[in-house]
C-alpha cells in the first residue's frame, strides 16, 4: 500500500498547500493513507479544532504533532474527542490524548501510527526508545503496518531510533527541524527511514517564519514575535510503498511540490 507522510505543516500557507496539492498527489501515487505532522498548523504554533477540520476535509487521515501540541489551550479537550490527532507518546501519564492508534485505510487495511518526541536538546520526557517499542508491540497485535513519527532535534537520536526499530516497524520518519534531508533509505530489515521529512509551508523563510523577524531576534536577542512567512509555498514529505502482509517497506520516495 502507498502511504504519504507530510512534513511539518506551518500555518495557513501549509494548510493551503495541502488543500490544493493533496488531491493530485493521491492520484499520482495511488495513495491509500495520508499522515501529516500538524503541530504548527494553527498560526504557526499548535492545533485547533477548525484547523484540524480543514486538514481532515482536505484528505489527511491522521495528524501527528510534537513539542508544540499544547500551544493552543483548546487542544486539551479536543484531543480527547478526536482520536485522529496524536500527541507525543512519551509525555508523562495524565497528559490528554494518545500517542498511538490504529486507523483504517482504503479497503479496510489497518495502519498503526506512533508519535514520539526526542529528548536530546528538548524537554526531558520519558524514553522515546522504550515507549515506542512498547507501543509497536501493542499495535502489532492488530497490524504489521506501523509508521513512527519521531519529532526530535538531534539527527543522531532519530537515526538511532531508526536502527533500533528496524524490523519492528514499517517506517521511522523524522520531523521538527523543518529541513528535508536527503538520506531516505530502506534499512536492512525493511524499515523506511528519513531523518527529516521537511516542511509544508513557506519555503522562502527561516523554517517557516519571516526572515526579517528571525534575523532581528538573532541580531538583538530580543524575543520578538516570529510571524509566519508567505513566499514560495511548498509541500514536502515522503511516499512509501509498504507490503501489506509483512509490514516491510518496499520503497520510500522524497517529494517536494510547489503550490
Amino acid at each position: 500500500m502507498n502511504i504519504l507522510f507530510i512534513g511539518d505543516v506551518v500555518g495557513k500557507p501549509g494548510r493551503e498547500a495541502i488543500k490544493q496539492l493533496l488531491p493530485g498527489l493521491k492520484k499520482e501515487y495511488n495513495l491509500q493513507f495520508v499522515i501529516a505532522n500538524a503541530e504548527n498548523a494553527a498560526g504557526g504554533s499548535g492545533i485547533t479544532e477548525p484547523v484540524a477540520g480543514e486538514l481532515f476535509d482536505a484528505g489527511v487521515d491522521c495528524l501527528t504533532s510534537g513539542d508544540h501540541i499544547w500551544k493552543k489551550r483548546e487542544i486539551f479537550e479536543y484531543i480527547i474527542r478526536e482520536e485522529r490527532i496524536l500527541r507525543p507518546l512519551n509525555f508523562p501519564r495524565g497528559a490528554p490524548g494518545s500517542g498511538f492508534n490504529v486507523f483504517k485505510a482504503k479497503e479496510g487495511i489497518k495502519v498503526g501510527v506512533v508519535n514520539v518526541n526526542g529528548r536530546v536538546f528538548m524537554e526531558p520526557l520519558e524514553c522515546p526508545f522504550r515507549t515506542t517499542i512498547q507501543a509497536a508491540q501493542e499495535l502489532y497485535k492488530e497490524t504489521k503496518i506501523i509508521i513512527v513519527d519521531i519529532h526530535a532535534e538531534a539527527t543522531s537520536e532519530k537515526a538511532a531510533l531508526g536502527w533500533y526499530l528496524d524490523g519492528k516497524v514499517s517506517a521511522v520518519l523524522g520531523t521538527h527541524t523543518h529541513i528535508q534531508t536527503a538520506d531516505e533509505r530502506i534499512l536492512p530489515q525493511g524499515c523506511a527511514y528519513i531523518t527529516d521529512a521537511g516542511m509544508t509551508g513557506p519555503y522562502d523563510s527561516v523554517i517557516g517564519r519571516r526572515v526579517e523577524d528571525v534575523l532581528e531576534r538573532f541580531l538583538t536577542a530580543i524575543p520578538i514575535r516570529l510571524e509566519v512567512a508567505q513566499g514560495n509555498v511548498q509541500l514536502h514529505g515522503v511516499v512509501m510503498d509498504i507490503n501489506e502482509k509483512s509490514g516491510k517497506a518496499k520503497s520510500i520516495i522524497r517529494i517536494q511540490k510547489k503550490l
